[in-house]
C-alpha cells in the first residue's frame, strides 16, 4: 500500500512539473525572441518525454503486480527465504545460490512467463535491478501474448 501512495504522490509531483513547464514555456514561445521560442519548444518536448516516461513505468509497476498476483495464486512464487541484514539488506551470497536453478527454468522453458517473473525476483535479490526489470518486462510481454491466444 506505501508503495502505490508512493506512486500517486510522484505522479502528482511529476503532473505539477508539467503544468509549470508548460507554463514557462507558452510564455518563452510568446517571448517573440528566437532564442526564447528554441527554449519554449524545448520546454515542451521534455514533459512529453517525463509523461511516457511515467506511463511506461506504471504500465510495467501494474503488470508486475498483476503477475506476482497471478503467480501467487497459483502458488508458484519461490518458496526459498533469503536471510537479510538488519539493515533489511539481502544476504547476496545467499541470493546468488538460489540465481542458478531459476536460470535453469529460463532455459529449459523459454516461452513460460512464470519463469521469468521468478528469474525476475531472483536478479532483484541479487542486487541486479537492471536485468529484473528486464526479466519481469519478458515475463509480462509473454503473459499478455498469452491471454491474447487465449
Amino acid at each position: 500500500m506505501s508503495a502505490r501512495i508512493g506512486v500517486a504522490v510522484m505522479a502528482a509531483l511529476l503532473a505539477l512539473y508539467i503544468v509549470l513547464v508548460a507554463q514557462r514555456g507558452w510564455l518563452l514561445l510568446t517571448s517573440g525572441d528566437a532564442i526564447g521560442i528554441a527554449m519554449g519548444v524545448a520546454l515542451f518536448v521534455l514533459p512529453v518525454i517525463a509523461g511516457w516516461a511515467l506511463v511506461r513505468e506504471l504500465m510495467f509497476g501494474r503488470g508486475a503486480e498483476r503477475l506476482g498476483a497471478r503467480l501467487e495464486t497459483e502458488g508458484g512464487m519461490p518458496a526459498e527465504q533469503v536471510a537479510v541484514r538488519p539493515s533489511g539488506r539481502v544476504l547476496r551470497d545467499e541470493a546468488d545460490e538460489l540465481f542458478p536453478s531459476y536460470r535453469a527454468a529460463v532455459e529449459s522453458a523459454p516461452d513460460d512467463w512464470r519463469a521469468w517473473y521468478r528469474l525476475g525476483l531472483a536478479y532483484d535479490a541479487a542486487g541486479d535491478r537492471r536485468r529484473a526489470r528486464s526479466a519481469i518486462r519478458q515475463a509480462i510481454r509473454l503473459e499478455s501474448g498469452e491471454r491474447r491466444a487465449a
